[in-house]
């Protein structure tokens, strides 16, 4: 037993010691301004990756190609990045006033603009965590590609295989593929990968957009083109880091606009000195819950109101949220597009400007007058250190001098998703304290959302520690299970925790900005287990076991609020 505990603490430290080793580096390669991914600049990041062999890539470690995490990836990077071998990652320095239009990730909000055949550059607005978030992708993307070469040169001149040149025909073709065709291109694409003819026709559709149907095709013809390219040539694929990201880095450019903004809207609509009740979370659940019962008066009384939450949910309802939306800014909604480059909007609601007694939370009728009646500002969720980044600039007086006003700020309230180490999908995670992933900082505080107050309702929750990581595509099964067994009681990983306490404890205990009192709530609903093989991140989104967990923590949140 002593033998095997031994095991698990080594590679629980190994993957610590990685990640360790990668954050630094990151650092390192960020201050140096540029390195080449698969040259000697690149070689710590690419081995402490392989060392970790994160749940989230799978086989990046296994001779065979990686299929779920590559579509993970390739899904958070911009269409076309694998046909580049110049990424200069730019802070926002006017793009969007030129001719380059911007390509947005699926699956995070970033701009990237292609520059020519060769370039792609992307932009940084939400801090260290999307360099990170981006170099990590960058590193599997890379080593994916170098497995490719491996497999398909079979000389130091460069010659391929039979497999390679049909590939590339496929994809070269300038006519589109009929079905025949493309399961022939298929089967030399397996041989390429080590996958089966099934596991590859099986994942085809997921990685096809309308105007690239043969998109897995070409994801694979360009990585290892590419990669012969930079082995056979020495033409190394290159990441730079354009001069003025350098300089502006840390400085909280993007969220002091995005804060000042708001503070002006407030303003201007006369709540700035009335109970601000902050909460983070997606921009449905809140408006949703309250005015929904209203604005689809016949739907509620017909179905159980969770029901109407998960119509709400339904992609093809477009029409019941545009009748929700409306009601709510006939009632008190003011919507923020953002424009200072977070790529956080927000919404705020005036309470003294609907009947809380008309939603169905058993909230009797409020009896304070209008100008103490609390103001909801709902911002949509921030990515890793952004979150400390929005929420430290927000909290902060609001003009200078005699004019300086301190916000009125009574709870903050952070709703959001996370993985889970013990329990699955859908379950809800209630933290007593945030552990900052490397460091040897932790925040514990007081959470007015208990277990008892989600209980009995369908959902399993947990109450506990959970760890703020560098980013989700760096966890693996043993250091999870170390924090999952060892004192720390980690009850699950998210990416934000720890950054919206360090920036609350000191607007509230150190620099006096806000009440030090001010109420905080932590509540999270488990996007995937890592500690579960097939429940990974990379293995799909929630679906609507979403929606209960979601409705259920907003509309404790509320209730919290209003009574």
């Amino acid at each position: 037993m002593s033998k095997i505990k031994k095991h698990e603490r080594t590679r629980a430290q190994e993957s610590s010691n990685a990640i360790e080793r990668m954050y630094i580096t990151m650092r390192h390669l960020f201050n140096r301004g540029f390195y080449k991914p698969m040259g000697v600049s690149g070689e710590t990041l690419r081995e402490a990756l392989l060392v970790l062999r994160p749940e989230i890539y799978g086989s990046i470690a296994d001779e065979k190609a990686e299929l779920e995490g590559l579509l993970y990836v390739i899904d958070r990077l911009p269409i076309g990045i694998e046909e580049c071998r110049f990424i200069n990652l730019t802070s926002d320095e006017g793009y969007a006033n030129s001719h380059f239009e911007a390509i947005i990730p699926p699956k995070r909000r970033r701009n990237c603009y292609r520059i020519d055949a060769e370039q792609m550059n992307i932009e940084i607005t939400r801090g260290r965590s999307e360099i990170y978030d981006i170099l990590t992708h960058l590193t599997f993307l890379f080593v994916e590609s170098h497995k490719i070469f491996k497999r398909v040169v079979i000389d130091d001149k460069g010659s391929t295989t039979r497999d390679w040149i049909k590939l590339e025909a496929a994809v070269l073709s300038k006519k589109k593929l009929t079905k025949p065709e493309r399961e022939i291109a298929i089967t030399h694409t397996a041989n390429i990968l080590g996958r089966t003819f099934k596991e590859l026709t099986d994942v085809y559709p997921v990685f096809a957009t309308a105007k690239h149907p043969e998109r897995l095709l070409e994801i694979v013809y360009w990585l290892g083109k590419l990669a012969i390219d930079e082995v056979v040539n020495n033409n190394k694929r290159t990441v730079t880091f354009s001069p003025v990201l350098r300089e502006r880095l840390g400085h909280h450019i993007h969220g002091e606009r995005w804060a000042n903004t708001i503070k002006e809207t407030l303003k201007a609509n006369g709540l700035l000195s009335r109970p601000i009740h902050i909460v983070s979370a997606n921009l449905h659940s809140v408006m949703n819950t309250l005015y929904a019962p209203q604005a689809l008066k016949t739907l509620s009384a017909k179905k159980n109101i969770f029901e109407v939450y998960e119509a709400l949910s339904s992609s093809e309802n477009e029409n019941l949220r545009n009748k929700v939306t409306q009601k709510a800014l006939q009632q008190g909604m003011i919507y923020i597009k953002d424009s200072s480059g977070t790529n956080i909007n927000v919404q705020i609601f005036d309470t003294a400007k609907f009947d809380i007694s008309h939603t169905d939370l058993d909230i009797k009728k409020q009896k304070e007058s209008n100008e103490n009646k609390p103001v909801l500002f709902v911002m949509d969720y921030a990515f890793g250190e952004q979150a400390y980044e929005t929420i430290d600039e927000f909290l902060k007086p609001f003009g200078e001098g005699k004019d300086k006003i301190h916000l009125n700020i009574e709870s903050i309230s952070i709703m959001g998703k996370a993985g889970i180490l013990e329990g699955g999908k859908g379950d809800i995670m209630i933290p007593s304290a945030h552990i900052f992933e490397g460091t040897a900082d932790n925040y514990p505080f007081k959470n007015e959302l208990k277990k008892e107050h989600l209980e009995a309702q369908g959902v399993d929750v947990y109450e506990g520690s959970m760890i703020t990581v560098l980013g989700t595509s760096l966890q693996n099964k043993d250091i999870l299970k170390f924090f999952n067994t060892s004192t720390w009681n980690v009850i699950g990983l998210e990416m934000e925790g720890a950054h919206y306490q360090k920036a609350i404890q000191a607007a509230s205990k150190v620099r006096g900005s806000i009440n030090p009192d001010v109420k905080v709530r932590y509540a999270y609903y488990a996007s995937d287990n890592p500690l579960e093989t097939g429940s990974t991140l990379a293995s799909g989104g929630l679906g609507t076991s979403g929606v209960k967990p979601t409705y259920l923590i907003t509309r404790k949140i509320l209730q919290q609020i209003f009574n």
